[in-house]
């Protein structure tokens, strides 16, 4: 089985989220850092790690994504500081 994280990346700003699910973390991040695709990265410049989870399967992984997806936004803050209270961009901690 594929291991799975969910992870979310913050504007510098902290007024832009976006909550995605990868089978590879440092290289999905690498791609929001460099805008390689057309998309909400790009427009809202949300390039920072600040939290992510893994999981020992894709599908796990999955439905996490979906559930964060549908927390309201003092939540999904609530958690990001929970674990990183600086809310530091983590993907150097990745390496």
């Amino acid at each position: 089985m594929k291991t799975g994280y969910v992870y979310i990346v913050a504007s510098k700003s902290r007024n832009a989220l976006y909550i995605g699910v990868t089978s590879n973390l440092i290289q999905r991040i690498w791609q929001h850092k460099n805008e390689v695709t057309d998309g909400h990265s790009k427009k809202y410049k949300t390039h920072d790690l600040v939290h992510y989870e893994v999981f020992g399967d894709i599908e796990r992984a999955i439905t996490r994504e979906k559930q964060l997806k549908n927390w309201h936004r003092e939540w999904k803050d609530n958690l990001i500081s929970e674990h990183n209270p600086d809310w530091e961009d983590l993907y150097n901690s990745l390496m």
